[in-house]
């Protein structure tokens, strides 16, 4: 079955930190009697130790609870070791229980900064600042007994001494989200502390269809390669790996049988870029345009490795800057298309609209043949497996957000039903909206997914997640849309750039020297001196607040009309001018230099 044999090093559940003047200890509290583990707070040095050490007057130590050492970062002069001090059980994965990580903590392993040099301690401040932004890291899963970071399919066809291997080693590292954080305690053969934690979202609910008990979940794994915010991170990098790439899992239990269907998104597959300068669009620049047939040959080929045959669904529109893109996906896909790689644009926006998303199924009788062909993975009550997914479908929009969402779930619904009418829980005719629980709660579990993507890439809940979440859209569902929208554009351009740099920090896309310093901040002056980017939004709104506000009393005094061209005038004059200075009050990254 689906179980994991025992390993002969298993994971602390539970651990007792203990914070002394010249020492971390962790040690073990779930009745193991395995060894503490001593962290020096002068260099980050670590080895296990077989007790607590004694307290004293002098060495009163703090005492708190922790669930799991994240792992450990080295910046300029110290080490600092994230860990786990709240968790949540959120479900279970295949009969193993799953955490949500709600609370991480840093503890600083810096002593050696006394004797640091005042340049040294102000670069570790900067970087230690973008650590108290990873605390703040969202959609952060893990287990103690099971692999998160493979799907039921691939799990199932793990051989039996890899099943006896330590979670790390069986661990995916694309989807391993501190797996740059584990290098430091893997070397140091801490297998027991060594917890493996994905970024995505989890998400499931239990049903009764007559007298059968339906068990549904949906995971998301998000991929490591090339991680990110929106804006910051577009499209593929030289090796093929796309931004914002998440791989979707929807798995139904019932009778003893688990099927499993996985989906997966990913930014346009081409070297591109928008470049954040106070525009509510940034143009959509191609990078390279000559290296676009093998950036895309390079994704795909190692999109069939993994998951077999691809059909790649780009949902983005035919004109403007997604339609240039359309235009060199399209054309760079002409090289690799075969029997086991397919493409199709379905032009969202222009079929579906804002409201008529119902018009989907036109593409659903497109991809019909390509879901009956390549299947999805089904186990009898024995574990044995009855069928296999032999492909994948790719779906892609701007962002990998909104369209693809409610794409997916459409797909996932129709797919579900299936599956149930194979093992007999559905009748020939029979539908997910044939029973109103089922029906609803199978909505707000891919609206929850698709709330939890968006806020990892863009900082706010998915559009038009009404349709998925009520079937429909609606008024409030618009009017939050553009609120959405707003924020989104907020975040992008004040606080997605420190974010991105968090980010690189601890995916180990960045390795922090004193030859790789923050980027100096120029010295301005005049208007540069005292602008930021907080300041000139509150300047542009508050000029469009008093223009609208003039505009609305020219009914009854004609030289309002003054006013609000005047006022108007002034918003768009501070936008123009900081777009025509490149980006002056833009929340740029500090990180210049990647990790090669």
């Amino acid at each position: 079955m689906m179980e994991r044999a025992e390993s002969g090093k298993k994971l602390y559940t539970r651990m007792r930190l203990w914070e002394f003047p010249d020492q971390y200890v962790v040690e073990p509290t779930d009745g193991s009697s395995g060894s503490s583990l001593a962290i020096n707070r002068a260099d980050g040095a670590m080895n296990l130790i077989d007790g607590v050490p004694e307290c004293s007057s002098l060495r009163v130590p703090k005492i708190r609870s922790i669930f799991g050492v994240v792992g450990m970062l080295k910046l300029v002069a110290g080490s600092y070791m994230i860990v786990i001090t709240e968790r949540e059980c959120v479900g279970s994965y295949l009969g193993h229980p799953i955490y949500k990580v709600i609370s991480l903590n840093t503890l600083p392993c810096d002593h050696a900064l006394n004797n640091s040099s005042a340049e040294q301690k102000k670069v570790e401040a900067e970087f230690s600042r973008l650590l108290k932004v990873a605390e703040k890291t969202s959609g952060l899963y893990f287990s103690y007994d099971t692999n998160l970071t493979l799907s039921a399919q691939r799990l199932n066809d793990l051989g039996d001494e890899s099943k006896l291997l330590p979670l790390w080693r069986q661990a995916e590292p694309r989807f391993l989200w501190n797996n740059y954080m584990l290098e430091v305690l893997i070397d140091n053969k801490l297998d027991p502390f060594l917890l493996p934690i994905i970024q995505g979202s989890f998400h499931n609910f239990q049903t009764a269809i007559g007298r059968d008990i339906v068990d549904v979940t949906l995971i998301a794994r998000r991929c490591t390669r090339r991680n990110g915010t929106r804006m910051w991170r577009r499209g593929a990098d030289s090796d093929g790996y796309v931004a914002n790439f998440v791989e979707t899992e929807q798995i139904v239990q019932m009778n003893g049988f688990i099927a499993s269907f996985v989906q997966v998104r990913g930014s346009i597959p081409l070297l591109w870029e928008q470049i954040v300068d106070l525009t509510y669009k940034p143009k959509c620049e191609i990078v390279r345009p000559e290296e676009a047939a093998r950036v895309v040959e390079r994704h795909f080929l190692d999109l069939r490795k993994k998951y077999g045959s691809v059909l790649a669904v780009d949902l983005i529109n035919t004109h403007g800057g997604e339609g240039r893109l359309c235009e060199n996906f399209s054309k760079a896909m002409q090289h690799i298309m075969s029997d086991d790689v397919r493409y199709l644009h379905f032009d969202f926006h222009q079929i579906c609209g804002h409201v008529h998303f119902e018009r989907l199924s036109i593409l659903y009788e497109k991809i019909e043949d390509f879901l009956e062909k390549n299947g999805y993975l089904l186990l009898n009550e024995k574990g044995e497996k009855m069928k296999e997914q032999l492909g994948v479908v790719r779906t892609n929009c701007i962002d990998c957000l909104d369209r693809t969402n409610v794409t997916q779930s459409m797909i996932a619904r129709r797919m579900l039903e299936i599956q149930l009418r194979r093992i007999g829980i559905f009748g020939a005719e029979e539908t997910i909206s044939s029973h109103p629980n089922f029906d609803e709660s199978y909505k707000i579990l891919w609206a929850n997914h698709g709330d939890d993507s968006s806020l990892q890439y863009s900082g706010t809940p998915a559009l038009k997640g009404d349709f998925v979440r009520f079937g429909q859209r609606t008024v409030q569902g618009i009017a939050k849309d553009g609120w959405n929208a707003l924020a989104r554009y907020y975040f992008n351009n004040f606080c997605d750039g420190t974010r991105q740099d968090s980010i690189d920090l601890l995916q180990g896309h960045y390795i922090v020297s004193m030859s790789r310093e923050v980027a100096p901040s120029s010295q301005r002056g005049g208007l540069e001196a005292i602008a930021s980017f907080p300041l000139a939004l509150s300047l542009v709104v508050t000029g469009l607040f008093f223009a609208t506000l003039s505009l609305r009393r020219v009914q009854y005094d004609f030289r309002h009309l003054f006013f609000s061209l005047m006022w108007a005038g002034i918003s768009v004059g501070i936008a123009a001018l900081v777009k025509a200075n490149g980006r002056i009050f833009c929340n740029r990254p500090r990180l210049h230099k990647p990790r090669s």
